[in-house]
């Protein structure tokens, strides 16, 4: 029963808006004689057009898995439509044919304005309050369409969805009170829409003491921490320092202590690019985004000192050098959507359905599921992405480093030891030990819960200082 009057206030609303540019017009009505009638040509106020089950058209028809006896009747007002108004509670389909104990949408405090200053600035200032509450947002050609099983058979006709859209909309709408640390606006949505591409940083927990002034030092990374041994062959001095040389010595660290800090700074906090790809938010009663990303970690400077014996009778007291690059983190981000306030129309289409099957409407990119079902094309900018808090470097992950470093003193350039023989290697220069390339290594994941995002900010649509009228 709540889902027949949902409808019945949407189709309310939407008649009544157009009953009220009807009434605008009328006071330019002018009597005209049957010869200026017959000499004029117009418009029509109201357009009517159907897509037929075999029309090529129908996009439900079309679709894998979709229902090909049904047709679509559109009844479109030319024109523009202006409005701004404010919502304070969005309830649709609650209970009924998607179970008890919740609603299909749940969203508190809704605006919709038009643009303002909101392309510029999205202050709480006077100046941006007077800008959004005087503009309106412009549906051109609004529509009402109607999803008919079986149109050609009187006997078996059967309404099964009913779509509110507009064939282009311009203008802003928000959802809740503010952008703050407390989420607010959308409870629960049964709908599609999606974030657009966007980039950040994410921080990763490197070792040993920062060279950044004022950056507090962290713990070396020690093998004694359960990490893997590094591995190699010395050459002793005796003909070219070459691999798998038969004059060679293997060796294994007994123990080390190294620092990985970020190349170019020296700081102990290893930064990482983080890239998020445009993705869809999109479910039934959801109340949480669960989106991917990826931080690529920026080059890290590998340094300290390893301890080793060769072959029982040499000892290395080394100092190393290497670089480790394209060490990659996989980024899972769990974002309630309370934390979601602003969707731009930028001439995209948005739509409003209540249909009893899953329904691929002519002008919309999801497939609208059973119930009521909202969707926005244009994707919603999030804006840059800083987590508060850092991620730890799996042991995996620095094993995988360590063996590749193995692999490099081993069939690469082996330590050499030169003429001096074993003293030169107790004492001498440090030992380089390449660049490490983790691109296909095991990546470390960073989980990411309920982040207040960047570009989420917006004005108030009231004057004065009320968040919501």
């Amino acid at each position: 029963m709540r889902q027949f009057k949902s409808l019945h206030l949407a189709m309310l609303l939407f008649s009544s808006s157009c009953l009220n540019f009807a009434y605008a017009t009328t006071a330019t009505l002018k009597s005209m004689t049957d010869r200026e009638l017959s000499a004029t040509t117009g418009q029509a106020l109201l357009n009517m057009s159907y897509i037929s089950p075999t029309d090529l058209a129908n996009k439900e028809a079309q679709r894998l898995g979709g229902d090909n006896t049904i047709g679509f009747y559109k009844l479109g007002l030319e024109g523009e439509m202006e409005l701004n108004v404010n919502i304070k509670k969005l309830q649709l389909g609650c209970g009924g044919i998607n179970g008890y104990g919740g609603c299909d949408i749940d969203i508190d405090y809704i605006s919709l304005s038009g643009l303002g200053n909101s392309a510029i600035s999205n202050s709480d200032t006077a100046v941006d309050r007077a800008a959004r509450v005087g503009s309106s947002a412009v549906l051109t050609n609004p529509f009402i369409e109607f999803a008919i099983k079986n149109p050609d058979k009187a006997s078996t006709r059967q309404v099964v969805g009913l779509n509110f859209s507009a064939e282009k909309a311009l203008g802003l709408i928000t959802f809740g009170l503010e952008n703050g640390a407390t989420k607010t606006g959308i409870n629960s949505l049964s709908g599609h829409m999606e974030i657009a591409a966007t980039t950040g940083v994410a921080n990763v927990n490197g070792f040993g003491n920062s060279q950044v002034a004022g950056e507090a030092n962290r713990r070396t990374l020690n093998q004694s921490d359960g990490y893997a041994p590094i591995s190699g062959e010395v050459c002793s001095g005796v003909g070219s320092c070459t691999p798998n040389n038969i004059t060679n010595i293997g060796f294994e660290t007994e123990s080390y202590s190294l620092n990985l800090r970020d190349k170019a700074t020296g700081s102990n906090i290893l930064k990482g690019d983080l890239a998020i790809g445009q993705q869809a938010i999109t479910g039934k009663r959801i109340n949480t985004a669960n989106l991917t990303a990826t931080a690529k970690v920026r080059d890290i400077d590998l340094s300290g000192n390893i301890v080793a014996r060769a072959a029982g009778v040499l000892d290395l007291d080394k100092e190393v050098t290497g670089t480790i690059q394209n060490l990659l983190v996989d980024v899972a981000i769990s974002e309630n959507l309370g934390y979601f306030h602003k969707v731009s129309l930028n001439g995209t289409a948005a739509s409003l359905s209540l249909q009893s099957q899953g329904i691929q409407w002519s002008n919309n990119k999801s497939v609208s599921q059973n119930g009521w079902w909202l969707e926005f094309t244009n994707p919603v900018d999030i804006g840059f992405i800083e987590p508060a808090f850092n991620v730890d470097i799996p042991k995996a992950t620095l094993n995988e480093a360590f063996a590749q470093v193995s692999n490099y003193l081993t069939n690469v350039q082996p330590v050499d030891c030169g003429f001096g023989g074993a003293l030169r290697c107790v004492l001498g220069d440090t030992v380089p030990v390449g660049t490490v390339n983790l691109i296909n290594a095991n990546r470390p994941q960073m989980g990411l819960t309920d982040l207040q995002l960047a570009t989420q900010n917006f004005t108030p649509n009231c004057y004065g200082t009320l968040k919501f009228c």
